[in-house]
């Protein structure tokens, strides 16, 4: 297990804005998992560790891209129509298997190689394909139109891909296309990192599992099961550690245990001065915590530190602001210790359905949901408690409208930048 370097979370005491953390945060973390080889087929989402090279062209020769027949466009006829015999099939995976000649017609099938011609190469062969839904055939011969640009529906050798192009970097999460094109060019198997080990726990003596009761003063724990979906999401390997008592020493143990064989350990609250908050006295015995005060809404201060040389992600206590910090602060964090070559996820611009004032120096997120308005224009509505603690708002949002430092606030009707979840829950 690769480690960080010591106190590489140490930060001022100032508020930041949103970008300044993210950069500070991007040139004090290293990549903490090692690589494995991994079959294709189990790579979907994993992070490639490897850049990919073509030794080969894709397609590997010039093929047809109909149904049709290829001759030579020399044998036509400029100004009527052509008539030629049809001497030959070929299929994909079936050349013709001799050279083409001057004056027939040879029928194709998409996919299938161009024929070659009198020297074995294809570009001396057949250079143009009729669709077959453009000839008339009569026995053994085909009626070809005139006006046929010369290749027509000829795919060439290395339309897609030309032997030696980096076709993918080092970096990248792997999604279904980038299996396919990884295949593409004969890779059965390719260098990934292995996932991220994450340990999740919640503390709190009034914190209760699902699974049984929660009596009078208690509250069932939800942020411990968001934060594993989160995580999972990014194909991180979740440890649950379940709910930790307040109780100095047994939270102690529980972080320094967790830290021998963990990549990263996340909590949600618990990291205050509060006389019953012992996750920063424990996180300290063992390692450092700094509190990064950030300038945004909701989720200001989030926990950052190690324990043992193994990160550590306190994030605020308050569902929706816990969902919140993951998502816009602690995601990309995961991302880069997991080895990816993360850039934030893309904004769009919408029109907002709804007022909110705010005052600049802060970045804050609306929960919306997507909708068209009345003139037909996709929009950003807002029909929700705003507080920290609804979290029936995230499940009823589609994103988040994001409101820039500089920014005064949303009016309804105005362009407003809009973060889909579905470009960060994945």
């Amino acid at each position: 297990m690769v480690q960080l370097k010591d106190d590489c979370f140490a930060s001022g005491e100032a508020l930041l804005p949103l970008s300044d953390a993210l950069n500070d945060i991007h040139d004090r973390v290293s990549v903490v998992v090692d690589t494995i080889d991994c079959e294709i087929d189990d790579c979907l989402g994993r992070v490639l560790a490897e850049d990919i090279v073509a030794t080969r062209n894709v397609p590997p020769h010039d093929n047809s891209a109909v149904d049709g027949y290829a001759l030579y466009h020399d044998d036509l006829n400029p100004d009527t129509e052509t008539r030629l015999p049809f001497t030959g099939r070929i299929a994909a995976g079936h050349p013709l298997g001799r050279p083409a000649i001057r004056g027939e017609a040879l029928q194709i099938f998409t996919g299938a190689p161009m024929p070659l011609g009198p020297d074995g190469t294809q570009a001396s062969g057949p250079d143009t394909i009729f669709m077959k839904e453009d000839v008339e055939i009569d026995g053994d011969f085909v009626t070809l139109p005139h006006g046929q640009k010369q290749g027509a529906n000829r795919r060439f050798a290395g339309e897609d891909i030309k032997d030696g192009d980096t076709i993918l970097k080092t970096g990248m999460r792997l999604r279904a296309q980038e299996l396919g094109l990884a295949a593409s060019v004969g890779r059965a198997t390719l260098k990934v990192y292995k996932p991220l080990h994450v340990a999740v726990f919640s503390t709190g003596d009034e914190v209760r599992d699902p699974s049984g009761d929660a009596p009078e003063g208690c509250i069932f724990d939800s942020n411990r099961f968001s934060i594993k979906g989160m995580l999972r999401a990014l194909g991180c390997d979740v440890t649950d550690l379940g709910i930790l008592p307040d109780d100095f020493d047994t939270i102690e143990k529980a972080l320094g245990d967790a830290a021998g064989n963990h990549d990263l350990l996340v909590t949600s609250g618990g990291v205050s001065v509060g006389e019953e908050d012992h996750v920063k006295a424990a996180v300290e015995t063992q390692g450092s915590l700094h509190m990064w005060r950030l300038a945004i809404k909701p989720g200001r201060p989030i926990a950052l530190g190690q324990v043992k040389g193994t990160a550590f992600v306190g994030l605020p206590g308050n569902p929706v602001a816990a969902m919140v910090t993951f998502l816009t602060i602690a995601r990309s964090m995961v991302l880069w210790i997991s080895g990816a070559d993360h850039e934030q996820a893309p904004r769009y611009t919408v029109k907002a359905g709804f007022d909110h004032p705010k005052k600049t120096g802060r970045r804050e997120w609306v929960r919306t949901r997507l909708g068209v308005d009345g003139n037909g224009e996709l929009t950003a509505f807002r029909d929700h408690a705003g507080g920290a603690g609804v979290l029936t708002s995230m499940v009823g949002a589609d994103g988040l409208a994001e409101l820039d430092e500089d920014s005064e606030g949303a009016r309804e009707g105005a362009a407003v930048s809009f973060l889909p979840f579905s470009e960060v829950m994945r």
